[in-house]
């Protein structure tokens, strides 16, 4: 690093220090709500990692990332606006101190949660590989994160794949309130040679030498050489957080931090390279102004208006005409499954952006559902490792990079494992940059009890993901809706739980044409009555035809309601049945308590109350996991002769 190119590095580093030290400042006198976390110390990592890096390249941050974000060309105006909340914040004042970002910078997000964006940072350099472009993300995690599992499955799927990513460790020596030395067995380099990856160590606190050291690392990525892991050796002169005493540091530490302060270090550097004084304090003004200016923008900002409170949680749908699948007399009734393959088909056809991920997808998966489809789309089927979070957090970086990723969780139980990427990344990120990403992703599993799967490949777990606002949840009954839906969820904007039930895989019918759409949130009557509304999704709606042949015979006429989606969820469909018939009783295959039904439950009992001629029912599971043994489970699970009882005890009241 020459001498000019120090003193631009140098400058930064005084902007991001002085920024910092203004934000705990006013932290402390309350103008900056929540939680703060400052990089104090860490400045010459921020800086050299990206001092090479270009405008189309990608980062993520942690929940310590204001200096990532400046460091990367965000204004401090709308970093500082972002912190005190304010509109004219790079979010609009919806993520604060631990979310900031900027897609049009390459900036994916700081994170509140501990080694999350590292699968998101594999997703965009997946997007950058399959585009051909020579762009290189780089992925900022504090040593803590490597006891996570998504540090391992990161570096497991980017060396698997030789993506271009750079996982950079800024080393402050503390996990929070904890030592590194109490949490990690082997050092960092360590864990790169157990994955096969390049391993790179610089001297954080020397922006010259991360500079340096980063401009041949990124090189290599950018050439084609695949991921790279760098420690970079750091000081965290803070605490954790703002308001942290550090009572778990000793005086002679907290003493000891200002020998190798990074700000220091360059400008002693600067002085011996012959830069004169003036030169320097010209900078460090400089600086100081661009504080003075960002902290007179954010007070002078409004705050977002209270009605915008419920802005972009989803982003707009697209409309889609609905259109029957037409009958094809004499054509040869197809499979579920061959019809959800087809669908994928088409849409891989459709759209060069839509690509598959998944464990052995490219084989056809356990079902068989993707067979074929890999040799027909070469590249665009990709096999992934047992590694669910790094499966979903690839769908979400790709998405957030525009493709339209379909990934596949083997089994709707392994939810658990990937969760956080779905319930803290897909679905809030639109809402936490103010509008600023979308997050095309369409997450594919499957379900069914029935067949002694037992207790962790049994569950029904839409309720859990229904209550995560920024999620579609979507649960097809027949072939033609399965392909429709699929398909509108491809083009959807939004994050797209598709579940599939394993026992509707076989059931027969007619293959829809490739126009075929089935709008997102629209309910299906699939059958009209007049005595009770029978309301249900997915297989149970099967069930619940067969209950109303067999109450028809009894009398009872019931109107059977298909959801076909729980989010969005058609309430005016339910609602406008419940005043036809005054009666409601609904089935579902996840067990009773606190599921779906309770959600129609309140519905009814709300905006449905003066239609009510009786208590509304409920029809589902029992209250415990899945048994194995065949009979245990009968009596577990319930079916159309559980819905027949419960519908002959509500048109009795």
């Amino acid at each position: 690093m020459n001498r000019a190119q120090l003193l631009d590095a140098y400058q930064r580093m005084v902007l991001i220090r002085l920024l910092e030290e203004r934000i705990s400042v006013l932290y402390r006198d309350g103008k900056i709500p929540g939680f703060v976390h400052t990089s104090v110390g860490q400045e010459a990592c921020a800086v050299g990692a990206l001092f090479h890096t270009r405008r189309a390249d990608v980062i993520t941050s942690t929940h310590r990332g204001h200096g990532h974000v400046l460091a990367k060309g965000l204004e401090p105006r709308r970093v500082l606006a972002e912190l005190m909340a304010r509109e004219t914040g790079a979010c609009r004042g919806r993520g604060g101190s631990m979310h900031v970002a900027d897609p049009s910078l390459g900036i994916y997000g700081a994170n509140g949660i501990v080694g999350a964006g590292l699968p998101i940072a594999v997703g965009a350099a997946q997007a950058f590989a399959a585009r051909g472009q020579d762009g290189v993300v780089v992925a900022f995690f504090g040593d803590g994160a490597v006891a996570t599992g998504a540090f391992h499955e990161s570096l497991n799927l980017a060396a698997l794949r030789n993506l271009p990513v750079v996982f950079f460790c800024e080393n402050n020596r503390f996990s929070e309130f904890s030592r590194a030395a109490d949490q990690h067995p082997v050092p960092i380099s360590a864990r790169a040679l157990a994955y096969g990856v390049p391993f790179v160590e610089l001297e954080g606190n020397d922006v010259g030498a991360v500079a340096d050291g980063m401009a041949d690392v990124l090189e290599k990525v950018r050439s084609g050489g695949g991921p790279c892991l760098v420690e970079g050796l750091t000081l965290r002169v803070r605490g954790h957080y703002e308001g942290d005493q550090q009572a778990y540091r000793t005086e002679e530490e907290l003493a000891g931090l200002a020998a190798g302060d990074p700000l220091t270090v360059a400008r002693d550097r600067l002085l011996a390279l012959g830069a004169g004084t003036a030169e320097v304090e010209q900078a460090e003004n400089a600086a100081r102004q661009a504080v003075a200016d960002a902290e007179a923008f954010a007070h002078a900002s409004p705050h977002p208006e209270a009605a915008s409170a419920g802005d972009d949680v989803y982003a707009p749908r697209r409309r889609v005409a609905p259109v029957p699948a037409p009958e094809r007399p004499g054509e040869r009734p197809s499979s579920v499954s061959r019809i959800l393959r087809q669908a994928l088909r088409d849409a891989l056809t459709a759209d060069e952006r839509v690509f598959l991920a998944g464990i052995d997808v490219a084989g056809g998966n356990v079902f068989g559902i993707t067979r074929g489809l890999a040799e027909d789309f070469p590249g665009r089927v990709l096999d992934t490792p047992i590694s669910e979070t790094a499966i979903m957090g690839m769908g979400v970086g790709a998405a957030m990079s525009g493709l339209r990723p379909v990934v596949e969780l083997m089994y709707f139980d392994f939810l658990g494992v990937c969760f956080d990427q779905l319930l803290n990344q897909a679905a809030k990120l639109r809402f936490m940059t103010g509008g600023a990403v979308t997050v095309p992703l369409v997450v594919r599993t499957q379900f069914g009890s029935g067949r002694s799967s037992g207790s962790q490949h049994s569950q029904s777990l839409e309720a859990l993901l229904a209550h995560v606002p920024g999620l579609t949840v979507v649960m097809p009954s027949s072939g033609p809706d399965a392909y429709g839906l699929l398909r509108s969820s491809i083009e959807d904007d939004n994050p797209v739980v598709f579940v599939e039930n394993r026992l509707l895989y076989e059931k027969k019918f007619t293959m829809p044409p490739e126009s075929h759409r089935v709008p997102l949130g629209q309910a299906r009557i699939v059958r009209p009555g007049t005595d009770v509304t029978l309301v249900s999704w997915s297989r149970m709606v099967h069930d619940a035809l067969d209950a109303a042949r067999t109450l028809h015979g009894e009398g009872i006429d019931a109107e059977v309601v298909d959801l076909r989606t729980i989010v969005p969820l058609d309430r005016e469909t339910v609602l406008a049945s419940l005043r036809r018939t005054n009666r409601l009783v609904i089935a579902q295959e996840a067990v009773v308590d606190f599921g779906v039904g309770a959600e129609l439950s309140a519905l009814a009992a709300r905006e449905g109350f003066w239609s009510l001629d009786a208590p509304v029912a409920r029809v589902g599971a029992a209250y415990s996991p899945a048994p194995y043994a065949p009979g245990l489970e009968r009596q577990w699970r319930a079916g159309p002769a559980d819905i027949v009882r419960t519908v002959r005890d509500v048109v009795s009241c």
